[in-house]
C-alpha cells in the first residue's frame, strides 16, 4: 500500500536523507529546516555551474557557467569600483532580461541585499523604494533610467544601466557591459556570507500607504526551494510513481515579472538544482508563448490565472505541438474551477498546479496539483513540511476543521519582518505567526481553501494593490475631496480597481487617470470610476462604507471606464 503524505514526508526527512529536517532557528524564531541545503544562494549558484543551456532571451543563449561568470565578474565590479560591502542594498529595476539574473547573482552571492523594485513603478514610486531601501547602486535598463533622470542627482546613488542606446558615460552612471568587459575577475573568496545574513527586499502592497518592503535571510530563500522539491518527492512516493525519464533538458517559460516571488523563486531560482533552462519573454504575448513552447519544448510554466487562462485559449488557435508541457502552475490569484478542468483538455500531457504562498513566506504556503487538483479545484492544497498553518478567530483562538477565519502561517521561509517598518511588524506579526490577512478554513484532510481577504487590496492578475496607495493618488488631486478605492470583479484578472469618488466639481474619467499615471504604476489605475457631488456614505466609526460602495460599483457596473 502506498503511504500517506504525511506518512512519504516523515520517510524523506528522516536523519540521512536527502531532505532531512532538523530543528533550529531563522530569524530568532524556532523552526524546521533542511540539514543538506546549500548554505547561501552563492553556494546554491556555485554547486550548480553547468555547460547546459541556462538562459534564453530572443538570439541570446547563455549557459549556466556563462551566467555564473558574469555575474562573479560584477560582484568584483560592486565591490571595487562602488564600494558595496556586505549588507548594503543594491536595487535592480528592469524587464526579464538576463542582466537582472546576472545581478541577483552578483548582490546576494557578495552578501549584499538585492532590492527587486517593481518594474512597473513610475518615478514617485522608485524614488520612494530606492529611498527607503537606502540601495547604494541601482542596476536599471534604459526605460527605467528615463523614470529616474530628474530625481537621479536629488538621490545621489550611483546607477548601472543596460539595454541602452548611445550611453553618455558618468561618475554617476556606467554601462553594464562596458563594466564587464573592463573587469574578469571572476574570484570572490573574499565574501563573506551566512544563511541568516540578508539577502532580498521584495516590496509588496499592503493594505495601508507605501508599499513594504519584505526582508528574506538565505535560508528563507532556500527553504522555499526545497520546500517544493520535496513536496514533489512527497506526492511521487503518495502515488506510487517513479520520476519520468528525463529524454531533454527540462525547460520553463519565464513569462511573469522577476520582480515578483512567483517569477524569482518557483521560475528562476527553482531552475538552478533541476538544471532547467528558463526561456524569458520581452512582455506577455500568449500567441508568442505557444511558438516558444513549441521551438523551446518547454515542459513546464507558472503564471497566474489570467495568463493561464490566456494559453489556454491561444492554444485552442494554434496548431501548434504542444506536446512537451507538463506541468501548468498557478499562483498570485486563484482559478476558476472551470480553468483547471481546461488545463488538461487543451493541453495534452499538462496537468494543472497551484498553490498558496505570499511575498512573506518566499512564495510557499500550500501546494496542489495533478489529480488531486482536479478533484479540488477550489482548493491551494496542504501546508509545506517546513511550515505551519492555522486557522483563528478574532480573538485570536484555533478553529477546528470546517470553521472560517484568519488564515496564520509560521516557519523557516516566512521573512524576518519589513524594512525599517516597526510599525508594520507590530501589526503583522503575533507569537511568531504571521496574519495573512486572508479567510480560510481547512478541510477534514488538511486541504486549505480561501474564501475571503481581510486586508484592504485588490488583487488585479496576481499584483498586490493596495487600496490606500491608490486613494491617497486620488486625493491628491485637484477637485476629489474624499475618495473609496475597491476590487470589482474581472472575468480575465479575477479584479480590477474600481473607485467612488466625492468631487465638488465635475470631472473628467480619462483625465483623472491621465493625471495618475504620472504618479502611479498603470496597473494601480482605477479602470471603473464613478463620481459624486455629495460626501461618501460611513459606517457608525466614522469610516467610509467602503463595503456598500463596492457592492453599488458591482451591480451597476459598466464597460466604458466608469461607474454608470
Amino acid at each position: 500500500m502506498n503511504p500517506t503524505r504525511a506518512e512519504a514526508i516523515a520517510s524523506l526527512t528522516t536523519t540521512g536523507m536527502p531532505y532531512a529536517l532538523e530543528q533550529g532557528f531563522i530569524n530568532d524564531r524556532p523552526c524546521r529546516f533542511f540539514t543538506h541545503a546549500p548554505r547561501t544562494l552563492g553556494q546554491l549558484f556555485a554547486d550548480n555551474v553547468s555547460d547546459k543551456t541556462f538562459l534564453v532571451y530572443e538570439n541570446e543563449r547563455l549557459s549556466f557557467s556563462e551566467v555564473h561568470d558574469q555575474a562573479m565578474r560584477l560582484a568584483n565590479v560592486l565591490a571595487r569600483e562602488f564600494g558595496v560591502e556586505h549588507g548594503d542594498r543594491v536595487a535592480i529595476s528592469m524587464r526579464n532580461y538576463p542582466e537582472w539574473v546576472i545581478s541577483f547573482m552578483a548582490v546576494t552571492a557578495m552578501g549584499g541585499v538585492a532590492v527587486c523594485m517593481n518594474a512597473l513603478w513610475q518615478t514617485d514610486e522608485i524614488e520612494y523604494g530606492l529611498t527607503h531601501s537606502g540601495s547604494k547602486v541601482f542596476i536599471a535598463d534604459e526605460e527605467r533610467l528615463q523614470r529616474i533622470a530628474p530625481i537621479a542627482d536629488k538621490l545621489a546613488l550611483r546607477i548601472i544601466v543596460t539595454r541602452h542606446q548611445n550611453l553618455e558615460s558618468s561618475a554617476q552612471c556606467q554601462s553594464f557591459s562596458e563594466l564587464l568587459s573592463q573587469n574578469s575577475s571572476t574570484d570572490l573568496s573574499w565574501a563573506s556570507v551566512s544563511p541568516d545574513d540578508y539577502a532580498t527586499i521584495f516590496y509588496t502592497s499592503g493594505s495601508t500607504g507605501h508599499p513594504k518592503g519584505a526582508v528574506s535571510c538565505h535560508r528563507n530563500i532556500i527553504s522555499a526551494l526545497f520546500s517544493w522539491e520535496l513536496d514533489l518527492a512527497a506526492r511521487q512516493l503518495e502515488l506510487g510513481v517513479s520520476p519520468p525519464p528525463a529524454a531533454d533538458q527540462p525547460a520553463t517559460l519565464l513569462a511573469v515579472p522577476l520582480f515578483h516571488a512567483t517569477g524569482s523563486h518557483a521560475v528562476f531560482l527553482q531552475s538552478y538544482r533541476a538544471q532547467r533552462k528558463m526561456v524569458s519573454m520581452y512582455r506577455w504575448d500568449p500567441l508568442q508563448a505557444v511558438r516558444l513552447i513549441e521551438l523551446e519544448r518547454i515542459t513546464s510554466f507558472v503564471a497566474p490565472a489570467a495568463m493561464t487562462g490566456d494559453l489556454i485559449e491561444a492554444g485552442k488557435q494554434s496548431d501548434a505541438d504542444l506536446s512537451s508541457l507538463l506541468s501548468v502552475g498557478g499562483g498570485g490569484a486563484p482559478r476558476a474551477p472551470a480553468q483547471v478542468q481546461n488545463i488538461p483538455k487543451a493541453f495534452n500531457n499538462a496537468l494543472p498546479g497551484t498553490g498558496w504562498g505570499m511575498t512573506e513566506t518566499n512564495a510557499i504556503g500550500t501546494g496542489i496539483g495533478g489529480e488531486e487538483y482536479l478533484l479540488r479545484p477550489a482548493s491551494s492544497g496542504r501546508c509545506s513540511a517546513v511550515l505551519d498553518i492555522l486557522i483563528v478567530d478574532d480573538a485570536g483562538k484555533p478553529l477546528p476543521a470546517g470553521e472560517r477565519g484568519e488564515l496564520r502561517i509560521r516557519g523557516a521561509s516566512v521573512i524576518d519582518g519589513y524594512w525599517d517598518r516597526p510599525e508594520a511588524n507590530a501589526e503583522a506579526f503575533e507569537d511568531g505567526w504571521l496574519k495573512t490577512g486572508d479567510v480560510a478554513y481547512l478541510d477534514d484532510e488538511g486541504y486549505l481553501f480561501i474564501v475571503d481577504r481581510i486586508k484592504d487590496l485588490v488583487i488585479r492578475g496576481g499584483e498586490n494593490i493596495g487600496c490606500a496607495e491608490v486613494e491617497a493618488a486620488l486625493l491628491a488631486l485637484d477637485q476629489v475631496l474624499e475618495a473609496s478605492v475597491y476590487a470589482v470583479p474581472d472575468a480575465r484578472l479575477g479584479e480590477e480597481v474600481g473607485a467612488t469618488l466625492y468631487a465638488q466639481a465635475d470631472l473628467d474619467i480619462a483625465e483623472i487617470q491621465t493625471q495618475l499615471a504620472a504618479h502611479i504604476a498603470k496597473f494601480k489605475i482605477p479602470r471603473y470610476i464613478h463620481l459624486q457631488t455629495e460626501p461618501l456614505p460611513r459606517i457608525a466609526s466614522g469610516k467610509i462604507d467602503k463595503r456598500t460602495l463596492r457592492s453599488i460599483a458591482t451591480s451597476r457596473l459598466g464597460l466604458t471606464g466608469q461607474l454608470v
